[in-house]
């Protein structure tokens, strides 16, 4: 208990050092920073609204995470457009969130505000699951809700833990253009 409470102490003060850091020795320290692009900003900011459990950066971070910002990705597994899903998922939780009466994907808009919308439909999934809730919020986009009920927690996937610690790291260094 002693050393889980040093450690919470010794994290705590390293984000708030890094905090106060000059950008280079921060970039040195956390990584290049990532920048969230002007035309997605306030569409972020509206979308995660959807689902206060994910805070902004991280949500922002997530999306970086996904497809580098690029709304006509797609993913050597199929995953498509700025949010990468897919088209599976995209039939089941895709929203018309533009309201112009099409559901697409490959619409930043509908895109950016259904992915924020399954962060919390995964939430309300794996809500008895061990573990930190948001990394299983991240993990269950990554690899699915049954995979993280599945194993009580993050999946051991080498691509899921290096998602999730990826997308925590990245909302550190977050900027908004």
């Amino acid at each position: 208990m002693v050393l889980a409470i040093g450690i919470a102490i010794a994290i705590s003060a390293i984000a708030f050092i890094s905090n106060r850091l000059p950008n280079d020795v921060r970039e040195e320290f956390l990584g290049a920073p990532v920048m969230v692009p002007v035309e997605y900003a306030e569409l972020i900011r509206d979308a995660s609204k959807r689902c206060p459990a994910v805070p902004i950066d991280i949500f922002a971070a997530q999306l970086h995470a996904e497809s580098g910002w690029d709304p006509d990705a797609v993913s050597r597994a199929g995953a498509q457009g700025i949010a990468q899903f897919m088209p599976p998922t995209w039939e089941q939780y895709g929203l018309d969130a533009d309201a112009d009466g099409i559901a697409d994907v490959w619409n930043p808009v509908d895109a950016i505000h259904s992915a924020a919308a399954l962060n919390c439909v995964n939430r309300k999934l794996i809500v008895e699951v061990s573990g930190k809730r948001l990394h299983n919020i991240l993990a269950a986009y990554n690899a699915g809700f049954g995979s993280v009920r599945k194993y009580d927690g993050v999946p051991p996937f080498p691509e899921t833990e290096n998602y999730v610690e990826k997308i925590l790291k990245n909302s550190k260094t977050l900027t908004w253009e």
